[in-house]
């Protein structure tokens, strides 16, 4: 990543440039690591550009947690769009796996822990959001079956919370190719699903 000192900027490209070396230096040092003063060296500005188009650390943080989440939901919202039931569920596993390999920086910022005070951020909001929206796969599938469709949620918590763990897990283990992983992760998660009893009984 080169810092822009030398080139004189207009105040959107030093705040997106900011947004993408901010972005690297989070990503790379969690929130608590990383300073205002690392940031701005990295950006190759001073102190006061950084406060002034954020207002300080937590700012930016949050304004890098909104447009990464927005990437991730338009993607997986896109692949769930049209297509059989199996077909969406695979859809959304490889958008959700495409997403963290190619934007690996958004998916670790959205993954770590965050300050209290900035709101959608950490692993808990990714799996909840991204849950809700896909969610109509298993109520779509639990109305054809005529079974209750007030569990899906559970289903859809679980299915964002596998993949979200499985592409940390993939993060550190990148030998393995990602289409392989997302398919194992679709067969799994569908596999289940149809063979899943419509009331699941209590193990003996």
């Amino acid at each position: 990543m080169i810092p822009m000192a030398n080139k004189r900027l207009t105040a959107s490209q030093r705040r997106a440039q900011l947004i993408e070396v901010g972005r690297h230096v989070l990503a790379e040092h969690g929130y608590e690591g990383t300073s205002v003063e690392e940031i701005a060296r990295a950006a190759g500005v001073s102190k006061p550009i950084v406060y002034e188009h954020f207002g300080g650390k937590e700012g930016l943080f949050a304004v890098i947690v909104d447009r990464e989440m927005d990437i991730l939901v338009q993607r997986v919202a896109a692949s769930i769009s049209s297509g059989t039931g199996r077909k969406r569920f695979e859809s959304a596993v490889l958008a959700f796996l495409a997403y963290i390999a190619e934007r690996p920086d958004g998916f670790a910022v959205l993954t770590r822990d965050a300050p209290p005070s900035v709101r959608g951020s950490g692993m808990h909001s990714v799996i909840t959001d991204l849950a809700d929206r896909i969610r109509d796969i298993f109520e779509g599938e639990f109305g054809r079956l005529g079974w209750d469709q007030s569990v899906s949620p559970i289903y859809a918590h679980a299915l964002i919370g596998m993949v979200t763990l499985t592409g940390q897990w993939w993060m550190e283990n990148p030998e393995h190719p990602i289409d392989e992983v997302a398919r194992h992760l679709a067969a799994l998660g569908w596999m289940g699903l149809r063979h899943l009893p419509d009331d699941p009984a209590p193990l003996g």
